[in-house]
């Protein structure tokens, strides 16, 4: 049992590592099964490039748009914003509204850069975006000392169509795909680096201690784990209420319930601060001495603005 507790307490710890490392597995078979399946280079001046560019750049799109649609901390801050915009910036606090916002942008991008990294490192859509290039520039890189032929044929070197000889062909290749290499540790590289550096200078920055840093985020970790325990129940118990008291024709029983600016309060963006050391929004809320106790009158929603629950 010891033993047990001690690996589960390792993969917790490590969940992040072990999700990002999950990721880059999921990327790397996504890529490979897009270039053995789906991906067939048309081949010709025309149309190489921007079907080389949309296999490369399309995907990583998608990623983004899931990352910032499947982000709970994007619509913790969002929701609610084009009725009440000063959710956007409580308590005038812009710059950490605009921090918030690129940290939920940074989470985002993990997935995009896995796979334009990977995409790169392979070099099958690179290949065939650059190889429709048709400016001299691009085109001069590659045909250099060469004959008209290789400026006519480059188009076709990814689909083994070209007329030039297989030894030409292969330098060709190895050429774009020697580039594509490149790119893709750039962006590696480029990567690692700025995510150091932002980490360096958050922690830098940071207006707590390492061990409290920590604490703070074990805190938020388990506190986010409850509330969706006690939600769960307390969403059970509402809905037995409601139905009890339907089904056998009586005037439902008193329910206490957070009213809805206390939903607001403990809903909002929430840095911390020296003058007032909480751990979380709900912390905030719960120690203040003016809390209002007085609890919503019939526990519904507000369906003036159209909102709907499927």
């Amino acid at each position: 049992m010891d033993n047990f507790k001690t690996v589960l307490h390792f993969f917790l710890d490590q969940k992040a590592t072990i999700g990002y490392s999950f990721m880059a597995l999921l990327t790397i078979g996504g890529e490979r099964v897009f270039s053995m399946v789906s991906f067939q280079c048309p081949c010709n001046h025309d149309q190489n490039f921007a079907y080389g560019l949309t296999f490369l750049l399309g995907p990583a799109a998608v990623l983004l748009v899931f990352g910032l649609f499947f982000s709970t901390r994007l619509w913790r801050v969002y929701t609610g914003c084009c009725l009440n915009p000063t959710k956007l910036c409580p308590r005038g606090n812009c710059f950490g509204c605009l921090r918030s916002f690129a940290s939920i942008f940074t989470g985002a991008c993990v997935a995009p850069i896995m796979w334009l990294s990977v995409a790169l490192l392979n070099g099958t859509f690179y290949e065939c975006a650059v190889s429709g290039l048709d400016d001299n520039l691009v085109v001069g890189v590659f045909c250099k000392n060469k004959t008209l032929t290789c400026r006519e044929e480059l188009a076709r070197v990814p689909c083994d169509r070209s007329k030039l000889s297989s030894d030409e062909r292969m330098e060709l290749l190895l050429m774009l795909r020697a580039q594509s290499q490149i790119l893709g540790w750039c962006i590696i590289i480029l990567s690692a680096v700025v995510g150091l550096l932002g980490t360096c200078c958050k922690n830098c920055r940071s207006q707590v201690s390492y061990l409290q840093l920590t604490f703070w985020k074990r805190y938020s970790e388990r506190e986010k784990q409850l509330f969706d325990t006690f939600a769960l129940d307390q969403a059970t118990k509402l809905a037995e209420r409601n139905l009890q008291s339907f089904f056998q024709n009586k005037h439902p029983d008193p329910f206490p319930f957070p009213n809805h600016k206390a939903w607001e309060e403990i809903s909002a963006h929430y840095t911390f601060s020296r003058s007032e050391q909480y751990y979380s929004t709900l912390q905030r809320y719960v120690e203040r001495a003016d809390r209002d106790f007085t609890p919503e009158k019939r526990p519904v929603m507000d369906f003036e603005h159209g909102i709907e629950m499927s």
